[in-house]
C-alpha cells in the first residue's frame, strides 16, 4: 500500500516539471536609422531577405585571391580554434541535455567469504577436529536515478549552453569574416605595392636620363654642376624609395603566408604583369537592417540570451529539488539459480532536498546573473552602434574615394605632360634643371597618390563588406 501513498505525494511534483525560471526572453531593442546619412549617389532600400548570399572575395576578379582565402579557410590557425571552440561549445551543450533523462547502470559482482577455520574440539575425553564456513554470492542489477526538472534548472541549463553555442558559432564566422578581410587588405596591398614597384622603376629609368642629359650639359660647358648634383640627389632618393617598396612588399607577403597557415620562409607570390586593380560596384541603395547578419552582432545578441538563461538556473535553487531512484536486480548462493524469481530484489526510493540557510549566497548569485545579463545588453547595443557608425564612414568613404581617384587620374595625366614638356625645354636650354626636378617631383607625386587612392578605394570596399557582415546582398538571416 506504500506504493499508492508515494506516486500520490509526488504527483504535484512532478505536475511542475518543464517550469522554468528564467525571465521572459526578448532581443534589446537598439535605435535603428530608416536609412543612411545622406550620401551622393546613395538612396534608401528594402532589403531583400531572401537574395544569397555569394563569395564577395570574387567581386575583385582575382583568381589569386580566390585561391588565398580557399587556403585560408583550410589552414589558418585562428579559423581552426574558432571551429574548435564552437565544436567545443556544442558537446556542452549535449553534455546539459543529457541531465534531462534517467542515468541507469549495470553492475555484477562475486563475493566470496569464509568465517572461522580449522580447530580441534575435545569432547568427553575425545579430540575431533572442525571446519569454518565459506560462502560464495553472486549479484546482477540495474540501478537508475532521475532528477526532474520541477523548476527549469536544467532546461534553463541546456537554454545557456544552446545560446553559447550559437554564440561561439557566430564567432567562428566572425573569425572567418575578420581572416578573410585581413588577407584580401594584404594581398591587395600588396599588387598595390607591386604597381608602386613598377612606377618607381620607369621614374628611376627618367631620373637616370635626366641624369645623363644634365651631365652632358655640364661637360658641354652650358650648365652648372649644381644641375648634376641635384639631379644625383633626386636619383638616390627614388632608387631608396623604390628599396622601401620592395621591403613593404615583403612584410605584405610574409602576413598572407601566416593568414593561409604557411611559413612565411617557404612562401612566395610572385609579381603579376598587367595586373590591374579592380573595385567592386557597390550598389546605390544599401539597407541598414543588413547589419542583422552581422557575425558580432550575433554574437552579442547570443550572449545576452545565455545570461537570461542562468539567471533561470540560479533562481530555481531557491526551491527543493527531486531525486528518484530504482534499483532491481538478482542475489543467489549459486550461479545455476541466479535468475530465479525467488533471486529477485528490487527497490524504489525519492529524496527532496531544499537548502533553509545559506547566509543570502543564492540571492547574491541571482544579483550577479541579473548584473551579468545587463552588462551583455550594454554590450550588444554598443557593439550594434559601433556597426552603424562603421558602415556610415565606410558608405561615405567609398563614394568620396571614387570621386577623388577621378581627380588624382586628372593630376596625373597633366603632371606626366608637363614633365615631359620641362625636360623638353631644359634639353633647348629654355629653362634651368630645378624646373625638371621640380615637375619630376610632381609627376611622381601624383603618379603614386593615384596607385595610392586605387588601393584605399578596394581596401574601403573590403571594409564596407566587412562592415555589412559580408557582403551587401541580404541574405541567410542570423543564426538563433
Amino acid at each position: 500500500m506504500t506504493k499508492p501513498i508515494l506516486s500520490a505525494s509526488l504527483l504535484p511534483l512532478l505536475a511542475l516539471a518543464g517550469c522554468s525560471l528564467a525571465p521572459h526572453y526578448t532581443r534589446p531593442e537598439v535605435a535603428a536609422a530608416p536609412a543612411w546619412k545622406p550620401v551622393d549617389g546613395w538612396q534608401p532600400a528594402n532589403p531583400s531577405d531572401q537574395a544569397p548570399r555569394t563569395d564577395w572575395w570574387s567581386g575583385f576578379g582575382d583568381r589569386t585571391l580566390d585561391d588565398l582565402i580557399v587556403r585560408a579557410h583550410a589552414h589558418n590557425q585562428t579559423i581552426a580554434q574558432a571551429a574548435a571552440t564552437y565544436r567545443q561549445a556544442r558537446a556542452i551543450t549535449r553534455e546539459a541535455r543529457a541531465s534531462l533523462f534517467p542515468t541507469v547502470s549495470a553492475s555484477g559482482s562475486v563475493t566470496h567469504s569464509e568465517s572461522g577455520g580449522s580447530r580441534t574440539i575435545v569432547t568427553n575425553g575425545v579430540a575431533s577436529s572442525g571446519g569454518g564456513s565459506a560462502q560464495t554470492s553472486y549479484r546482477v542489477g540495474l540501478d537508475g536515478s532521475w532528477q526532474p526538472d520541477l523548476f527549469g534548472q536544467i532546461a534553463n541549463t541546456v537554454a545557456n549552453a544552446r545560446a553559447t553555442e550559437q554564440a561561439r558559432r557566430a564567432d567562428l564566422a566572425s573569425a572567418q569574416l575578420a581572416i578573410d578581410g585581413e588577407l584580401a587588405t594584404n594581398y591587395l596591398g600588396l599588387r598595390a605595392t607591386d604597381a608602386q614597384i613598377i612606377s618607381l622603376s620607369a621614374t628611376v629609368e627618367a631620373y637616370e636620363r635626366s641624369l645623363q642629359i644634365a651631365t652632358n650639359r655640364y661637360n658641354a660647358g652650358i650648365a652648372p654642376h649644381s644641375d648634376v648634383f641635384q639631379g644625383q640627389s633626386q636619383l638616390a632618393s627614388a632608387r631608396s624609395d623604390f628599396e622601401g617598396q620592395k621591403r613593404t612588399r615583403a612584410q605584405f607577403e610574409d602576413a598572407i603566408a601566416v593568414l593561409v597557415g604557411e611559413n612565411a620562409a617557404a612562401f612566395s607570390l610572385p609579381p603579376v604583369p598587367g595586373w590591374a586593380p579592380t573595385t567592386p560596384e557597390v550598389p546605390v541603395a544599401v539597407p541598414s537592417t543588413l547589419l542583422e547578419r552581422r557575425p558580432d552582432i550575433a554574437a552579442a545578441e547570443r550572449q545576452v540570451a545565455a545570461a537570461n538563461a542562468q539567471i533561470g538556473v540560479d533562481r530555481a535553487a531557491f526551491f527543493p529539488t527531486l531525486n528518484l531512484t530504482g534499483s532491481g536486480g538478482f542475489n543467489n548462493d549459486t550461479l545455476s539459480g541466479l535468475f530465479s524469481s525467488a533471486a529477485s530484489l528490487w527497490s524504489v526510493g525519492a529524496s527532496l532536498a531544499q537548502t533553509i540557510f545559506d547566509a543570502g549566497a543564492r540571492r547574491a548569485r541571482v544579483a550577479a546573473d541579473r548584473a551579468a545579463y545587463d552588462a551583455a545588453v550594454a554590450n550588444y547595443r554598443q557593439v550594434t552602434l559601433a556597426a552603424f557608425q562603421d558602415v556610415q564612414d565606410n558608405l561615405a568613404a567609398t563614394a568620396i574615394l571614387a570621386r577623388q581617384e577621378a581627380l588624382l587620374r586628372e593630376a596625373s595625366v597633366a603632371a606626366d605632360r608637363s614633365e615631359a614638356s620641362v625636360r623638353f625645354q631644359y634639353q633647348s636650354g629654355i629653362v634651368v634643371y630645378t624646373d625638371v626636378v621640380s615637375a619630376q617631383a610632381t609627376a611622381l607625386a601624383a603618379r603614386r597618390a593615384l596607385i595610392q587612392i586605387q588601393s584605399d578605394r578596394q581596401t574601403t570596399a573590403v571594409a564596407l563588406i566587412q562592415a555589412l557582415g559580408g557582403g551587401w546582398q541580404a541574405g541567410v538571416p542570423t543564426v538563433r
